[in-house]
Protein backbone atom coordinates (compact mmCIF):
# COMPACT_ATOMS: atom_id res chain seq x y z
CA UNK A 1 0.00 0.00 0.00
CA UNK A 2 1.39 3.62 -0.45
CA UNK A 3 2.26 5.25 2.34
CA UNK A 4 1.16 8.56 1.13
CA UNK A 5 -1.42 10.05 4.00
CA UNK A 6 -5.48 9.70 3.13
CA UNK A 7 -7.79 12.48 3.79
CA UNK A 8 -9.72 10.50 6.26
CA UNK A 9 -12.64 10.81 8.82
CA UNK A 10 -10.19 9.88 11.72
CA UNK A 11 -7.40 10.87 13.44
CA UNK A 12 -5.52 14.61 13.81
CA UNK A 13 -7.66 17.71 12.14
CA UNK A 14 -10.27 15.30 10.87
CA UNK A 15 -12.89 17.55 12.10
CA UNK A 16 -11.82 19.96 9.52
CA UNK A 17 -12.94 17.34 6.84
CA UNK A 18 -16.43 15.39 7.95
CA UNK A 19 -19.64 15.68 7.30
CA UNK A 20 -20.73 13.49 9.86
CA UNK A 21 -19.35 14.30 12.87
CA UNK A 22 -19.27 13.12 16.43
CA UNK A 23 -18.74 9.52 15.17
CA UNK A 24 -17.03 6.62 17.15
CA UNK A 25 -14.62 5.10 15.06
CA UNK A 26 -13.75 1.32 14.12
CA UNK A 27 -10.98 0.29 12.35
CA UNK A 28 -10.82 -3.04 10.50
CA UNK A 29 -7.62 -5.08 10.49
CA UNK A 30 -7.58 -6.90 7.03
CA UNK A 31 -4.15 -8.58 6.58
CA UNK A 32 -5.67 -11.35 3.76
CA UNK A 33 -9.00 -11.70 1.69
CA UNK A 34 -9.92 -14.87 4.11
CA UNK A 35 -10.11 -11.89 6.78
CA UNK A 36 -11.65 -9.44 4.74
CA UNK A 37 -14.79 -11.86 3.96
CA UNK A 38 -15.63 -12.52 7.17
CA UNK A 39 -15.24 -9.13 8.51
CA UNK A 40 -17.54 -7.83 5.60
CA UNK A 41 -20.28 -10.04 7.75
CA UNK A 42 -19.56 -8.61 10.53
CA UNK A 43 -19.68 -5.00 8.91
CA UNK A 44 -23.22 -6.03 8.35
CA UNK A 45 -24.57 -5.19 12.28
CA UNK A 46 -23.30 -1.87 11.94
CA UNK A 47 -25.05 -0.33 8.75
CA UNK A 48 -27.58 2.28 9.29
CA UNK A 49 -25.65 3.50 12.10
CA UNK A 50 -25.01 6.99 11.76
CA UNK A 51 -22.92 7.16 15.35
CA UNK A 52 -20.63 4.75 13.55
CA UNK A 53 -17.33 5.51 11.16
CA UNK A 54 -15.88 2.80 10.31
CA UNK A 55 -12.03 2.37 7.91
CA UNK A 56 -10.08 -0.59 7.43
CA UNK A 57 -6.22 -0.85 6.88
CA UNK A 58 -3.74 -3.44 4.95
CA UNK A 59 -0.65 -4.74 7.81
CA UNK A 60 2.53 -4.30 6.13
CA UNK A 61 4.34 -5.86 8.73
CA UNK A 62 4.58 -9.45 7.20
CA UNK A 63 4.04 -8.31 3.08
CA UNK A 64 1.31 -7.52 1.55
CA UNK A 65 -1.18 -10.55 0.43
CA UNK A 66 -1.65 -9.74 -3.73
CA UNK A 67 -5.35 -8.74 -3.97
CA UNK A 68 -6.02 -7.86 -0.53
CA UNK A 69 -6.37 -3.76 -0.93
CA UNK A 70 -8.03 -4.23 -4.56
CA UNK A 71 -10.36 -6.51 -2.40
CA UNK A 72 -11.26 -3.44 0.43
CA UNK A 73 -11.85 -0.93 -2.73
CA UNK A 74 -14.83 -3.36 -4.29
CA UNK A 75 -16.06 -3.09 -0.59
CA UNK A 76 -16.27 0.51 -0.58
CA UNK A 77 -14.41 0.95 2.43
CA UNK A 78 -11.64 3.95 3.18
CA UNK A 79 -8.49 2.09 3.47
CA UNK A 80 -6.17 3.92 5.36
CA UNK A 81 -1.96 3.05 4.61
CA UNK A 82 -0.50 1.07 7.99
CA UNK A 83 1.38 4.14 8.94
CA UNK A 84 -1.54 6.37 9.51
CA UNK A 85 -3.90 3.62 10.86
CA UNK A 86 -1.36 3.23 13.59
CA UNK A 87 -0.87 6.26 14.72
CA UNK A 88 -5.06 6.56 15.56
CA UNK A 89 -6.67 5.79 18.41
CA UNK A 90 -10.42 4.05 17.70
CA UNK A 91 -12.97 3.02 19.55
CA UNK A 92 -12.75 -0.61 18.14
CA UNK A 93 -10.76 -2.50 16.25
CA UNK A 94 -12.31 -5.50 14.48
CA UNK A 95 -10.17 -8.60 13.30
CA UNK A 96 -10.12 -11.95 12.38
CA UNK A 97 -6.33 -12.85 12.45
CA UNK A 98 -4.46 -12.14 15.44
CA UNK A 99 -1.50 -10.97 13.52
CA UNK A 100 -0.50 -7.20 14.19
CA UNK A 101 -2.86 -6.76 17.04
CA UNK A 102 -0.66 -5.29 19.63
CA UNK A 103 0.40 -2.46 16.80
CA UNK A 104 -3.12 -1.04 16.85
CA UNK A 105 -4.58 1.45 18.99
CA UNK A 106 -8.28 0.84 20.90
CA UNK A 107 -10.22 -1.93 22.17
CA UNK A 108 -9.90 -4.78 19.67
CA UNK A 109 -12.61 -7.94 18.80
CA UNK A 110 -11.13 -10.79 17.29
CA UNK A 111 -13.18 -14.09 15.81
CA UNK A 112 -11.97 -16.50 14.02
CA UNK A 113 -11.21 -16.58 9.88
CA UNK A 114 -12.36 -20.14 9.62
CA UNK A 115 -14.54 -22.55 11.03
CA UNK A 116 -13.59 -22.67 14.46
CA UNK A 117 -11.05 -21.11 16.59
CA UNK A 118 -9.13 -24.19 16.79
CA UNK A 119 -6.80 -25.24 13.88
CA UNK A 120 -7.39 -28.79 12.48
CA UNK A 121 -3.87 -28.28 10.65
CA UNK A 122 -2.29 -27.69 14.23
CA UNK A 123 -0.39 -30.90 15.00
CA UNK A 124 1.01 -29.69 17.88
CA UNK A 125 -0.98 -26.55 19.83
CA UNK A 126 -4.37 -25.43 18.84
CA UNK A 127 -4.23 -22.06 17.83
CA UNK A 128 -5.64 -20.84 21.53
CA UNK A 129 -2.05 -20.91 22.86
CA UNK A 130 -0.76 -18.71 25.36
CA UNK A 131 1.60 -17.34 23.13
CA UNK A 132 -0.85 -16.32 20.27
CA UNK A 133 -2.93 -14.62 22.78
CA UNK A 134 -0.78 -12.69 24.83
CA UNK A 135 1.86 -9.67 23.81
CA UNK A 136 4.24 -7.86 26.31
CA UNK A 137 2.54 -9.73 29.17
CA UNK A 138 -1.31 -8.80 28.40
CA UNK A 139 -4.15 -10.70 26.17
CA UNK A 140 -4.43 -8.78 22.98
CA UNK A 141 -7.72 -9.04 22.24
CA UNK A 142 -10.70 -7.35 24.92
CA UNK A 143 -12.71 -9.58 22.75
CA UNK A 144 -11.60 -12.92 22.04
CA UNK A 145 -14.13 -14.46 20.05
CA UNK A 146 -15.03 -18.32 20.62
CA UNK A 147 -17.50 -20.63 18.35
CA UNK A 148 -18.38 -22.86 21.27
CA UNK A 149 -18.10 -23.89 24.68
CA UNK A 150 -15.40 -26.20 24.17
CA UNK A 151 -13.16 -23.91 22.73
CA UNK A 152 -13.85 -22.07 26.29
CA UNK A 153 -12.88 -24.92 27.98
CA UNK A 154 -9.37 -25.09 25.83
CA UNK A 155 -8.81 -21.35 27.17
CA UNK A 156 -9.34 -22.05 30.30
CA UNK A 157 -6.42 -24.81 30.32
CA UNK A 158 -4.10 -23.01 27.83
CA UNK A 159 -4.59 -19.40 28.29
CA UNK A 160 -6.91 -18.66 31.58
CA UNK A 161 -5.81 -14.89 31.74
CA UNK A 162 -8.22 -14.74 28.35
CA UNK A 163 -10.96 -16.29 29.87
CA UNK A 164 -12.17 -12.55 30.76
CA UNK A 165 -12.25 -11.57 27.77
CA UNK A 166 -13.58 -14.64 25.98
CA UNK A 167 -17.55 -14.11 24.28
CA UNK A 168 -18.51 -17.75 22.72
CA UNK A 169 -20.71 -16.39 20.31
CA UNK A 170 -21.78 -18.82 17.79
CA UNK A 171 -20.65 -18.51 13.94
CA UNK A 172 -21.69 -15.77 11.82
CA UNK A 173 -20.85 -17.46 8.75
CA UNK A 174 -22.58 -20.69 9.44
CA UNK A 175 -25.59 -18.64 9.91
CA UNK A 176 -25.85 -16.88 7.44
CA UNK A 177 -25.65 -20.25 5.24
CA UNK A 178 -28.55 -21.51 7.72
CA UNK A 179 -30.72 -18.73 7.03
CA UNK A 180 -29.83 -19.14 2.96
CA UNK A 181 -31.17 -22.59 2.60
CA UNK A 182 -34.55 -21.26 1.61
CA UNK A 183 -32.86 -19.88 -1.41
CA UNK A 184 -31.13 -22.71 -3.04
CA UNK A 185 -33.11 -22.83 -6.13
CA UNK A 186 -32.53 -18.90 -7.03
CA UNK A 187 -28.64 -20.24 -5.51
CA UNK A 188 -28.84 -22.69 -9.10
CA UNK A 189 -30.23 -20.69 -11.39
CA UNK A 190 -28.02 -18.02 -10.92
CA UNK A 191 -25.02 -20.42 -11.55
CA UNK A 192 -26.94 -21.55 -14.70
CA UNK A 193 -28.01 -25.18 -12.91
CA UNK A 194 -31.00 -26.21 -14.16
CA UNK A 195 -33.18 -28.15 -11.87
CA UNK A 196 -32.50 -31.50 -13.06
CA UNK A 197 -29.01 -31.40 -13.08
CA UNK A 198 -26.47 -32.42 -10.77
CA UNK A 199 -24.27 -29.85 -8.85
CA UNK A 200 -21.11 -31.15 -7.52
CA UNK A 201 -18.71 -28.69 -5.90
CA UNK A 202 -14.78 -28.61 -5.33
CA UNK A 203 -13.37 -27.41 -2.53
CA UNK A 204 -10.21 -26.75 -2.08
CA UNK A 205 -7.93 -25.38 0.80
CA UNK A 206 -4.41 -24.41 -0.13
CA UNK A 207 -0.72 -25.83 0.34
CA UNK A 208 0.37 -28.96 -2.02
CA UNK A 209 -1.86 -31.57 -0.38
CA UNK A 210 -5.40 -29.58 -0.81
CA UNK A 211 -7.89 -30.73 -3.39
CA UNK A 212 -6.81 -28.44 -6.22
CA UNK A 213 -2.81 -29.30 -5.46
CA UNK A 214 -2.87 -32.87 -5.20
CA UNK A 215 -6.04 -33.81 -6.82
CA UNK A 216 -6.46 -32.24 -10.65
CA UNK A 217 -8.47 -35.54 -12.12
CA UNK A 218 -11.19 -34.57 -9.95
CA UNK A 219 -11.57 -31.15 -12.25
CA UNK A 220 -11.90 -32.91 -15.50
CA UNK A 221 -14.52 -35.43 -16.74
CA UNK A 222 -17.99 -36.45 -15.33
CA UNK A 223 -21.49 -36.32 -16.36
CA UNK A 224 -22.53 -33.52 -13.78
CA UNK A 225 -21.91 -29.67 -13.26
CA UNK A 226 -19.07 -28.65 -11.31
CA UNK A 227 -18.32 -25.50 -9.50
CA UNK A 228 -14.69 -24.76 -8.66
CA UNK A 229 -13.48 -22.86 -5.14
CA UNK A 230 -9.84 -22.49 -4.54
CA UNK A 231 -8.81 -20.60 -1.31
CA UNK A 232 -8.00 -17.38 -1.48
CA UNK A 233 -4.57 -18.12 -0.79
CA UNK A 234 -3.96 -19.87 -3.64
CA UNK A 235 -5.41 -16.76 -5.69
CA UNK A 236 -2.89 -14.29 -3.96
CA UNK A 237 -0.12 -15.83 -3.73
CA UNK A 238 0.27 -17.91 -7.51
CA UNK A 239 -2.16 -14.86 -9.34
CA UNK A 240 -5.35 -15.02 -10.35
CA UNK A 241 -4.46 -14.81 -14.27
CA UNK A 242 -2.51 -18.23 -13.07
CA UNK A 243 -5.04 -19.88 -11.07
CA UNK A 244 -7.49 -18.99 -14.13
CA UNK A 245 -5.08 -20.18 -16.73
CA UNK A 246 -4.55 -23.69 -14.55
CA UNK A 247 -8.10 -24.13 -15.36
CA UNK A 248 -8.59 -22.95 -19.11
CA UNK A 249 -8.98 -26.15 -20.69
CA UNK A 250 -12.11 -26.68 -18.53
CA UNK A 251 -14.55 -23.94 -20.01
CA UNK A 252 -17.15 -26.19 -18.29
CA UNK A 253 -16.08 -25.24 -15.01
CA UNK A 254 -17.95 -22.49 -12.77
CA UNK A 255 -15.20 -20.39 -11.06
CA UNK A 256 -16.04 -19.05 -7.77
CA UNK A 257 -14.10 -15.87 -7.22
CA UNK A 258 -12.29 -15.79 -3.86
CA UNK A 259 -14.02 -12.46 -2.50
CA UNK A 260 -17.71 -14.11 -2.00
CA UNK A 261 -19.82 -16.93 -3.83
CA UNK A 262 -18.37 -20.15 -1.96
CA UNK A 263 -21.61 -20.38 0.16
CA UNK A 264 -23.97 -19.83 -2.32
CA UNK A 265 -22.58 -22.32 -4.54
CA UNK A 266 -22.41 -24.75 -1.57
CA UNK A 267 -25.92 -24.44 -0.59
CA UNK A 268 -26.53 -24.83 -4.26
CA UNK A 269 -25.13 -28.30 -4.50
CA UNK A 270 -25.75 -31.62 -4.53
CA UNK A 271 -22.32 -32.87 -3.30
CA UNK A 272 -19.22 -31.64 -2.25
CA UNK A 273 -15.84 -32.69 -2.76
CA UNK A 274 -13.01 -31.34 -0.73
CA UNK A 275 -10.29 -31.39 1.37
CA UNK A 276 -9.68 -30.81 5.27
CA UNK A 277 -10.61 -26.99 4.41
CA UNK A 278 -13.45 -25.17 6.48
CA UNK A 279 -15.98 -25.47 3.10
CA UNK A 280 -16.35 -29.26 3.45
CA UNK A 281 -17.27 -28.19 7.61
CA UNK A 282 -19.42 -25.73 6.36
CA UNK A 283 -21.02 -28.00 3.55
CA UNK A 284 -21.20 -31.01 6.24
CA UNK A 285 -22.81 -28.00 8.67
CA UNK A 286 -25.89 -27.25 6.44
CA UNK A 287 -26.51 -30.56 5.37
CA UNK A 288 -24.97 -30.68 1.98
CA UNK A 289 -23.04 -34.51 1.07
CA UNK A 290 -19.43 -34.20 1.47
CA UNK A 291 -16.82 -36.55 -0.14
CA UNK A 292 -13.14 -36.06 1.02
CA UNK A 293 -10.44 -36.55 -1.79
CA UNK A 294 -7.53 -35.92 0.16
CA UNK A 295 -6.61 -36.76 4.41
CA UNK A 296 -3.87 -34.79 5.11
CA UNK A 297 -2.98 -34.77 8.74
CA UNK A 298 -5.16 -33.39 11.49
CA UNK A 299 -5.55 -32.52 14.97
CA UNK A 300 -7.36 -35.66 17.32
CA UNK A 301 -10.89 -34.19 17.70
CA UNK A 302 -10.62 -31.33 15.41
CA UNK A 303 -13.86 -30.43 13.06
CA UNK A 304 -11.83 -31.31 10.38
CA UNK A 305 -11.30 -35.26 12.48
CA UNK A 306 -14.64 -35.07 12.94
CA UNK A 307 -15.83 -34.81 9.59
CA UNK A 308 -13.13 -37.50 8.56
CA UNK A 309 -14.87 -39.50 11.24
CA UNK A 310 -18.46 -39.24 9.98
CA UNK A 311 -19.55 -37.26 12.84
CA UNK A 312 -23.04 -37.16 11.96
CA UNK A 313 -23.91 -33.00 13.70
CA UNK A 314 -20.91 -30.88 12.37
CA UNK A 315 -23.40 -27.89 12.63
CA UNK A 316 -23.07 -28.36 16.64
CA UNK A 317 -19.68 -28.86 17.03
CA UNK A 318 -19.05 -26.47 14.58
CA UNK A 319 -21.07 -24.03 17.30
CA UNK A 320 -22.80 -23.80 20.11
CA UNK A 321 -24.92 -20.89 19.71
CA UNK A 322 -27.07 -21.62 16.32
CA UNK A 323 -28.21 -18.79 14.89
CA UNK A 324 -27.67 -16.48 17.78
CA UNK A 325 -23.96 -14.87 15.97
CA UNK A 326 -25.25 -11.84 14.98
CA UNK A 327 -26.93 -10.30 18.15
CA UNK A 328 -24.32 -11.72 20.54
CA UNK A 329 -21.33 -10.10 18.55
CA UNK A 330 -23.45 -6.76 17.57
CA UNK A 331 -23.86 -6.75 21.66
CA UNK A 332 -20.15 -7.25 22.56
CA UNK A 333 -18.77 -4.17 19.67
CA UNK A 334 -21.55 -1.94 20.80
CA UNK A 335 -20.25 -2.91 24.78
CA UNK A 336 -16.72 -1.65 23.50
CA UNK A 337 -18.37 1.29 21.58
CA UNK A 338 -19.52 2.35 24.80
CA UNK A 339 -22.74 2.90 22.71
CA UNK A 340 -26.65 1.53 23.19
CA UNK A 341 -27.63 -0.70 20.63
CA UNK A 342 -29.96 -0.28 18.04
CA UNK A 343 -33.32 -0.17 18.44
CA UNK A 344 -33.84 -3.02 15.61
CA UNK A 345 -33.05 -6.72 15.58
CA UNK A 346 -29.54 -7.81 14.67
CA UNK A 347 -30.07 -10.63 12.13
CA UNK A 348 -28.19 -13.08 10.10
CA UNK A 349 -28.92 -12.14 6.71
CA UNK A 350 -28.67 -14.74 3.62
CA UNK A 351 -25.64 -14.41 1.73
CA UNK A 352 -25.71 -13.06 -1.99
CA UNK A 353 -26.71 -15.26 -5.13
CA UNK A 354 -22.88 -15.77 -7.08
CA UNK A 355 -23.70 -14.97 -11.33
CA UNK A 356 -21.82 -17.62 -13.25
Amino acid sequence: MSAVWVDAPVGPKAARRVTVAGCRSVLVLVPHIVAGTRLMDVLELLKADQRVQVVSTVPDTHGISFGTSEFLQRQGVLTLPWSQATGVEFDLVLAASRRDLEHVLGPVLVLPHGAGALKSRRLTGHGLDRHELMRGGRVTAAALVLSHDDELEVLERSCPEAVPHAVVAGDLCLDRMRASLPRRAAYRAALGVAPDEHLVTISSTWRPDSTFGSRQELYRGGDFRKAVVIHPTTWSVHGPWQVRAWLADRPDLIVIPPDEGWRAAVIASDRVIGDHGSVTQYAAAVGVPVELATRAPVRPGSLADLLARGTPDIASSLSSRLDQAAGLLRASMYRLLRLPEPAHEARAEPVAAHHA
